[in-house]
């Protein structure tokens, strides 16, 4: 923690002497309105003029302004941290409250898609194959099934981070089958994928219900459309295009999220069960393409006596590098709970979040991370029981630096006004400086990642807002004002 009072003290020495030798001076404490609303504190100021530049230094500035805040009527009553930390002497610059654990929001996301980098590759794929069993006779028909085997693949047909449609690969599908010379399939389409036995978006645990003003909402039946883009119809009006939607999806029969809201009382979800989806449009192109299809569609997770198969077709997933950008860039929740659950099927052999969290937390653990009021509950953040402390993710931060995959963990942060989301923060001071994760809740704002000073430093940095007064941009205000003076450290 900061001794703040000295720097109170020698700017006011110094303001009080350059007024006597002239007649206009901005003076160092002032009374301030916050965003029209009055206060009759009088505090320290975030500097901006001219005169106090000249006076302090830019450590100055930083402790002078995150002391101001420790008042200010948005955060004088939230729980908040703050430490900037040079990653080349390992020594905090400046801190505020670096030590208690918070709900740090999706910056959760920067533990989860780093452990996956670490532990699988920045190239690492997953691979959706279609196979065939049994024999192709003279007339071109197949006595046999066709297979499509999944991985688990997070992207598949979202278009997300570059990953193909449901259209681009059922053709490529259609034009494996074709090759093969198969002009009749006389057997089943069999779907296996063990890994996550349906790609259903699922709220992760502890979520505080309603809290938010989000809502319930009944499906009702859509067994009969897309599931990409399941629809409901909202049986009241008033809703926010702003707010997250909770509702029971007919796919699954459990709670699960919509993040878009269409207006007009329609909600687009994420895909309960992508392989389901893109088999059964498979073999529906296959019978519009003159290729019929004697049986149907039907999953086989386990198979205890596996026939004999040769593969006619393989999709490849963007690389994980891709969608790590992809997530970071747009804090996708989706994603960001399929890389958990990958990373605990790879080291666990089983496809739950609870593996998925023991395989970070240990990795976290060996890395070297501080474990003290770590709470690492789900991949995204979407959950309020997860809690770290602004210190612990600065040395984290650190640490990354000597990897292999830190240009591509990197590259994966938002940058301030310009990319992500961040593009709508720091548009005038730290423009392309600032690299990010953000993290928003309801009355939870954070921001944490590496900034890039005027004198070519790179400096780690950590900033959570709890249980704030007032809006979400009045806070993000007063970050930008706090992390400002940092770009001259």
């Amino acid at each position: 923690m900061v001794n703040f009072r000295k720097y109170i003290s020698s700017a006011a020495v110094l303001a009080s002497g350059l007024f006597l030798a002239q007649s206009t001076v901005s003076t160092v404490l002032y009374s301030q309105n916050y965003d029209n609303q009055k206060s009759s504190l009088s505090l320290p100021s975030p500097v901006s003029s001219v005169v106090e530049k000249t006076v302090l230094s830019a450590k100055e500035l930083v402790d002078i302004n995150v002391n101001t805040m420790m008042a200010d009527p948005v955060l004088k009553n939230a729980t908040w941290g703050f430490v900037v930390y040079d990653p080349k002497t390992k020594k905090v610059i400046s801190s505020y409250n670096e030590n208690t654990p918070l709900v740090p929001a999706s910056t959760t996301k920067l533990l989860t898609t780093e452990t996956a980098l670490n532990l699988l590759g920045e190239n690492y794929r997953w691979m959706t194959q279609l196979e065939y069993s049994g024999t192709i006779d003279e007339n071109g028909v197949l006595n046999g099934n066709l297979y499509v085997i999944g991985s688990g693949d997070p992207s598949l047909g979202t278009n997300k981070a570059g990953a193909s449609s449901y259209r681009d690969i059922i053709s490529d599908f259609v034009a494996g089958v074709s090759r093969e010379g198969i002009k009749k399939v006389n057997g089943d389409i069999i779907i296996q994928t063990a890994l996550f036995k349906g790609n259903i978006s699922m709220l992760p645990e502890n979520v505080v219900w309603l809290e938010n003003n989000n809502y319930y909402l009944p499906a009702g039946t859509t067994q009969g459309i897309n599931p990409a883009n399941e629809k409901l119809i909202v049986k009241k009006g008033g809703f926010s295009a702003e707010k997250k939607f909770f509702y029971v999806s007919p796919y699954a029969h459990q709670m699960v999220y919509a993040e878009k809201y269409d207006g007009n009382g329609v909600l687009t979800t994420k895909l309960p069960d992508a392989p389901a989806y893109l088999a059964n449009s498979f073999r529906t192109t296959l019978v519009k393409s003159g290729i019929p299809v004697t049986g149907k569609v039907t999953p086989k997770m386990t198979d205890a006596a596996p026939e004999n198969r040769k593969m006619l077709s393989a999709y490849k997933s963007p690389t994980l590098n891709d969608i790590i950008y992809y997530t970071n860039q747009h804090s996708d929740n989706s994603l960001a709970e399929a890389l958990l659950r990958t990373v605990g099927y790879q080291k666990m052999g089983d496809q739950t979040s609870e593996s998925g969290r023991i395989v970070v937390t240990n990795h976290l653990r060996e890395a070297g991370f501080d474990m003290n009021g770590l709470s690492y509950i789900d991949g995204s953040g979407l959950s309020r029981s997860n809690n770290v402390t602004p210190i612990s993710q600065v040395k984290f931060l650190t640490s990354l630096m000597d990897q292999k995959y830190y240009n591509a963990y990197l590259t994966s942060l938002p940058v301030g006004g310009q990319s992500g989301t961040l593009k709508r923060m720091f548009n005038l001071g730290g423009n392309g400086q600032v690299f990010a994760k953000t993290g928003t809740l309801n009355k939870v704002k954070t921001l944490a990642g590496y900034l890039k000073t005027n004198s070519g430093r790179t400096l780690v940095f950590s900033l959570m807002v709890n249980n704030y007064a007032g809006s979400v941009d009045m806070v993000k205000k007063r970050m930008e004002k706090i992390l400002e003076p940092a770009l001259d450290l």
